[in-house]
């Protein structure tokens, strides 16, 4: 895809994420948002993947470390064909397969369950050693937000990664400067970022979240990278393209009601509008 193509389809991609969050009435939309560019590259033009066989031993890996931000996942999934675009409505329903946090048993495309803050980049390196046991030449790809850092057990995990080489590994950083208590310098600062994973004997590039060439160059450079595992630390804004929820931490964990919700799409469907004059 081009990345009109792509700027468009995240632009979907967000509509889904706030109708899912405000049908819900929970949920998380601030880093949802902020994501959304991420999730529609990895899905539309990065990963080996197949709708029609989700289960494909050879498809790529992606596990959600930031698993509360499922919102980002399953509008990425249906706007792929996953499962239809409606179902987004029933997220966190009773009876729905769209649970608050990812379910690997229930939701078709989803490689791997999270929630629990640092667990899933964990899961991403065993799956990216079990690769090289087996020789398979599968991709993992895993995405955390720059508050779950600070979990112990990312460094564990970090420092397994680049201890055993694995250079199929690629660990994205969503930078958007906010956690659910406030600024991530306020909270536990973890600042710089890309030194830690430097210092982890990971191969890093930092790029703006929201650029699309700078992205598709990341990912370029993350597959030319050999004996190591690549680190992208993307800076992205919280809330990205609601005008209300951008920067704002107050938008972590919370629903729009009614009215913020016509708000929000209303401010989607003029960037939708401005894409399609491009």
């Amino acid at each position: 895809m081009n990345n009109l193509d792509l700027a468009k389809t995240a632009n979907e991609i967000r509509k889904g994420i706030v109708t899912a969050v405000h049908s819900a009435k929970a949920g998380h939309p601030g880093g949802s948002l902020s994501c959304a560019d991420l999730m529609t590259f990895l899905y539309f033009e990065e990963m080996n993947i197949d709708p029609k066989d989700p289960d494909k031993p050879d498809r790529d890996r992606f596990v959600l470390s930031k698993g509360h931000c499922a919102p980002a996942l399953y509008s990425a999934l249906a706007e792929r064909g996953y499962f239809p675009k409606e179902e987004l409505t029933t997220l966190r329903k009773l009876g729905s397969h769209l649970q608050g946090h990812p379910c690997m048993q229930h939701t078709p495309g989803v490689d791997m369950s999270s929630g629990s803050l640092g667990q899933g980049i964990s899961v991403a390196v065993g799956m990216a050693l079990s690769a090289k046991l087996s020789n398979d030449d599968y991709r993992v790809y895993t995405l955390l937000g720059d508050g779950e850092i600070a979990e112990g057990q990312v460094w564990e995990a970090a420092m397994f990664a680049g201890h055993k080489h694995l250079d199929n590994l690629v660990a994205i950083v969503d930078n958007n400067g906010l956690q659910i208590d406030g600024r991530i310098e306020d909270v536990c600062n973890p600042y710089p970022i890309d030194k830690k994973f430097e210092a982890f004997n990971f191969h890093v590039i930092n790029i703006n979240a929201h650029d699309f060439d700078q992205i598709r160059a990341a990912f370029a450079e993350a597959r030319e990278t050999k004996g190591m595992p690549t680190a992208i630390i993307m800076k992205s804004t919280k809330g990205k393209g609601v005008s209300f929820m951008e920067d704002q931490a107050g938008w972590h964990g919370k629903a729009p009601n009614d009215e913020q919700y016509e708000i929000a799409m209303e401010d989607l469907r003029k960037v939708g509008e401005a894409l399609c004059q491009k």
